[in-house]
């Protein structure tokens, strides 16, 4: 059994592409995703959460290690940058050596830990600004007798 998630970020810092030994491409990005709640609703500062620079929310940010494979790699080191606003769509990862999927916990520069997940991308989404969608880029999963590398665009 896997998991499935789907998220809109922005990407924080530019892919990464490399070869493994066989030649197959793989892409690495980081993205930051925000919720936000009105401190009207919630009150207190729940934990880990920050003041949003309004002052008027409390905000918490979430980092997904993400990583493509085969044409999905190559075109998201070509089309996605830091900064682009990205949906991605693909498989939760664990962490842990028993499978389970735990959140990679690091420390920051500030000395304060840190958490972020792994994602395996099935599909990535350019968006752009947030009112102007683009056309996917992705592969879909794998199916009987289909070739996982054909893109569905």
């Amino acid at each position: 059994m896997f998991h499935r998630i789907s998220l809109i970020g922005f990407v924080g810092q530019d892919p990464q592409m490399r070869y493994t030994p066989d030649g197959t491409p793989v892409t690495n990005f980081s993205v930051a995703t925000r919720q936000v709640v009105s401190k009207e609703r919630v009150g207190t500062c729940p934990k880990g959460w920050k003041e949003s620079r309004n002052g008027k929310n409390w905000e918490l940010t979430t980092w997904f290690r993400v990583t493509a494979w085969r044409r999905l790699a190559e075109a998201v080191n070509e089309y996605v940058a830091k900064g682009n606003q990205v949906f991605v769509e693909g498989e939760l990862r664990g962490e842990a050596s028993d499978g389970t999927q735990n959140p990679r916990i690091w420390q920051g520069n500030d000395g304060q830990s840190r958490a972020s997940f792994e994602l395996t991308a099935r599909t990535v989404k350019f968006l752009g600004r947030r009112d102007n969608g683009g056309p996917p880029i992705g592969e879909p999963p794998p199916a009987g007798g289909e070739d996982a590398d054909v893109l569905p665009f």
